[in-house]
Order: structure tokens, then C-alpha cells, then sequence
């Protein structure tokens, strides 16, 4: 995600794989149909980051910030190592 237009379009796909319309997600996160609305379209071509946290918790997402070329993050990696039996002390 580069531009403001990949965060829109992505918030629309999360709306969708959530299965909810512009109004439940707008009425969980707490703010208009129309913020989602214009969101979705960059219609003021501008986008409020708390809102968009908002909104992507309401789909039952987070925000997550990773380095250009990484697929996970820290806290993936943390828990794919929480989740490696553990082999005891080497020697």
C-alpha cells in the first residue's frame, strides 16, 4: 500500500470480507455512513487515521505497520516463536 487510494481501496475490501454494509461498520466504529462512504471513495480525497483504526476494528482488523519487502511483523514472528515447542537448554 503506497497511496491514500490503496488504503481505500483496502478498507472497501475489509468492509466486504466482513460481510458488512457501509452502515453496520459505520454504526460499530461510532461515526456517519457517509465517513465510510467517503473514505471508501476518497471523496474529500483525504483520510482521518483515527477513523480509519476505527473502522477497521469495527470489521474486526488492526492497523499494522511493516517495512517495505516484509510480509510479517514483529509480532508474528514473536508468536510463531511462543508457539515452537520448546526443545530445552542446548549444550
Amino acid at each position: 500500500m503506497t497511496t491514500l487510494a490503496d488504503v481505500s481501496d483496502m478498507l472497501k475490501d475489509v468492509r466486504r470480507n466482513a460481510q458488512l454494509s457501509q452502515d453496520e461498520m459505520a454504526r460499530r466504529a461510532g461515526v456517519a455512513r457517509t465517513t465510510v462512504a467517503r473514505m471508501e471513495t476518497l471523496a474529500k480525497n483525504d483520510m482521518s487515521v483515527s477513523v480509519l483504526v476505527r473502522l477497521l476494528e469495527a470489521a474486526g482488523y488492526d492497523l499494522k505497520v511493516v517495512a517495505h519487502g516484509h510480509a510479517r511483523t514483529l509480532e508474528d514472528i514473536l508468536a510463531e516463536q511462543r508457539a515452537l515447542p520448546d526443545s530445552g537448554p542446548t549444550r
